[in-house]
Formats: structure tokens, sequence, C-alpha cells
């Protein structure tokens, strides 16, 4: 490899990997939950290994819903259901251990620092404090329609087509888990101009030569997926660089949820301040603050002021304003970045009560997202990828505005 190329490296993983059926539990129990309580508080966790989920946590809720069942029809979805698939939805055991959020948690989420202090400028959006301390970030760049970096989103969209092709028997011997992973090199000005090597991991039935596999996924998978322009003579495309992948998802590998933070994320494009978001209620500021974050750097870099945005925000526990805004624009910003971060202090509220109120996040919304990624997701109605602050932001700073038409055009998810 030439030492003057400029390479970038995401990957992702199919709703079959261990790590991503945790996920999926997770969210699954989440969203059952708060579709009877929207004020339920839940942080549910899942451990998959030989034969048995186990399933952790802190739950209060008024409301029952039936845990086993929702794992067992989430795992049936994925399509373990034969033990020669290296697990069975319906045989596999459950083991749970679940309680109630600790109470000194709870005592900071129900009532913040700031209500017991007396500053109170909005008592509905200013009684909830954070559930947490940390720091979360989020990402947009114009390297792609929906915002997001190249590298992830083909690397999803190479997942995505690897599960469509199994379930709908296009290619009838895979099975469900996989994994995908695409570098991509970039020019001086850091733009993306082709395709170094695509990765493609999946699970088979073990009569099956690899060369009939790598046939099958080159044409059904990767040609569908990635564009031509991408592509040329020197793109390395490995497929089952082992040589066999038979025994996959629970019974080769343990898995659990939260294991995949970067594949949620940006594929390492941006920095990650290190929460999962899956089995978490919007209390809880790694899922809710994340989700803010992203919408920030998205209408940021939609309304013209970056070709790339990094925005950080920072919580205390049991404190409703973040400690700390940050903005990276690497470069690109059209203004500097602390005149942006003073733009996200006056247009953006970032309290996480005032984000659970303005993306209506106590709906059961996270099933969805909780494999091929949270951020970018075309064709699902994400609050947090909306661009309806885009217009406010250019007004602020005195740009002519876009009209409606532009601005829904940069929408990808309408």
């Amino acid at each position: 490899m030439s030492r003057s190329k400029k390479l970038f490296t995401s990957e992702s993983v199919t709703e079959g990997h261990p790590d991503k059926m945790c996920d999926q539990i997770s969210d699954a129990i989440l969203d059952q939950i708060i579709a009877q309580d929207p004020i339920a508080r839940v942080a549910c966790e899942a451990l998959v290994h030989t034969g048995v989920v186990h399933i952790a946590g802190q739950i209060s809720t008024a409301c029952y819903v039936d845990i086993p069942k929702i794992t067992r029809e989430t795992i049936a979805e994925i399509g373990y259901t034969r033990a020669k698939f290296g697990f069975d939805a319906q045989t596999c055991g459950i083991l749970l251990s679940i309680d109630e959020q600790s109470p000194d948690i709870a005592m900071g989420v129900n009532k913040s620092y700031e209500t017991k202090t007396g500053n109170i400028s909005d008592e509905e959006v200013e009684t909830l404090g954070a559930g947490d301390q940390g720091m979360m970030f989020g990402y947009a760049c114009t390297e792609t329609p929906e915002l997001m970096p190249l590298p992830i989103t083909i690397a999803h969209d190479l997942s995505i087509m690897l599960a469509a092709v199994r379930k709908n028997k296009d290619i009838n011997y895979l099975r469900p888990d996989g994994k995908t992973q695409v570098t991509v090199e970039y020019d001086s000005e850091n733009n993306p101009v082709r395709i170094e090597n695509v990765v493609i991991s999946t699970q088979h039935k073990p009569e099956i030569p690899l060369d009939l596999i790598r046939k099958d996924l080159i044409r059904n998978v990767i040609k569908r997926i990635i564009p031509d322009e991408y592509l040329d003579n020197k793109t390395k495309i490995f497929i089952n660089p082992t040589g066999r992948f038979v025994r996959g998802g629970p019974l080769a590998d343990t898995g659990l949820t939260g294991r995949k933070i970067i594949v949620d994320t940006y594929g390492g494009m941006a920095r990650h301040g290190g929460g999962c978001f899956s089995g978490k209620d919007p209390t809880k500021v790694d899922r809710s603050g994340s989700y803010a974050t992203r919408y920030v750097a998205k209408n940021i870099v939609a309304a013209g002021l970056a070709d790339r945005c990094e925005v950080s925000i920072a919580y205390a526990i049991g404190v409703s304003r973040p400690v700390s805004i940050g903005v990276n624009t690497f470069g690109t910003g059209k203004f500097s970045d602390l005149t942006i971060v003073k733009l996200i202090d006056d247009i953006f509220d970032l309290r996480p009560g005032a984000i659970i109120r303005d993306m209506k996040l106590r709906r059961p919304i996270y099933k969805q997202v909780a494999c091929y990624g949270h951020f970018g997701r075309p064709g699902l109605d994400l609050p947090w990828e909306k661009l309806n602050k885009v217009n406010e932001i250019r007004r602020e700073l005195n740009l002519p505005l876009i009209d409606e038409d532009e601005e829904l055009t940069l929408d990808n998810d309408d």
C-alpha cells in the first residue's frame, strides 16, 4: 500500500451478530415498556451465549411486559430459529435479573439541581435532571446526502443488503451472523475519491464452497450497493477471508448490549463519549444527548456553516443544563467555532427535558435503530435527523434563507 494514500475504514455488523442481537433485545423491551408507560425508567442490558439469554438492569414502571416473549420474538425476527444456526429462539434459556432504578439516581433525575436551588426558567423542562454525567458527541459532513461519513454509510448499506438477500432467499445458504468493512481513499481536500477495499464475512451453510459465496456476494450485495465510480481494478474485495464461517452467532461468540458503539454512530470518524444507547430510556443523556448533538451538527452543516462539524456536550448527573458545549469544524467553518458555539447556545435547548419534549422521545421508536446505525437512515422518520433549524441558524447570522423546497431536498428523511 502506498503511504501517500489517505485511507479511512469503518465497519458494520448484521442484525445476527451477537452484540447486535443484544442491542435489539434491549431496545425491543424498552419500546414495549414506553409504549404503555412513557415516563418509565429503563436501563436494560442483555447477554447471549450458547443457548442462553441473560437480561439484567434497572426498570421502574407501572406497566407489565412479558420480557421472555419479547426476547424470543426479537431473536426469531433476526433469524435464529433453529439450533443448527447456532441459536433457537423457542428453546433458548432466558434468565432475568431486574431491579428498580437506584433511588440515588432517581432523586437527581426527578428533581434537577436547578429546581432544588430555585433557578427555574421553565418548570416542566427544568425539573428533569440529566440521568448521568458524561460527554456526548454528534457529527455531520457533506460526504453523503444524509450528511454522514461515506465509509460507515456504505458499510451499513452492505450489511442491510446482506441481511435482505438472506431473508428474501436471493442467496438461500446464508445464516444470520455477518460483518462488513469498507476502506475509503480521500484526496488532499478530504473528499472521498475511491474505495480501497471491501470486506464481507458472512455465516453460511457448511457445504457451500467459498468461490460460490464470493461470486454471489459480489453480484448480489457489493454491485447492488457500491456505485461504480468508487470501484476500480485496484479495489480489493475480501469475502470470508478465513475461508469458512459456519459457526456463528452466540454459539461462536458472546454478545452483549452496548459493545458496538462505533458501529452505532459514525464509524470512528468522530469522537465518542463511551456510553451506549440501546436499552436506555431518554432521560439517560448517553442516548438523548447524543441524538441532540447529531441534530445540532446536521443542521449546522446543512445551513452551510461548515463542511464537517463535530458538536460536543457534557452533563453532570442531576443537573439539567450542559456543563460544556464545544464545536470543531476541522478548518472547514465559514465562521469561527466560538461563534457557532454561541449560536448553539442561543438556538438549541439542550436540557434533557427539552430534548425529550422537542423530539418526542417518549415513544417506541428505538428498536428500528438498534441495528445499522442510529444516524442517517433514510426512510426512517427520526426526529434527530430533521433539518428544521436551518433557516433559524441562517437568520441568526444574517445569511440568505433557503427556500422550503431546497431545504426539503436537503432533508433525506422525508
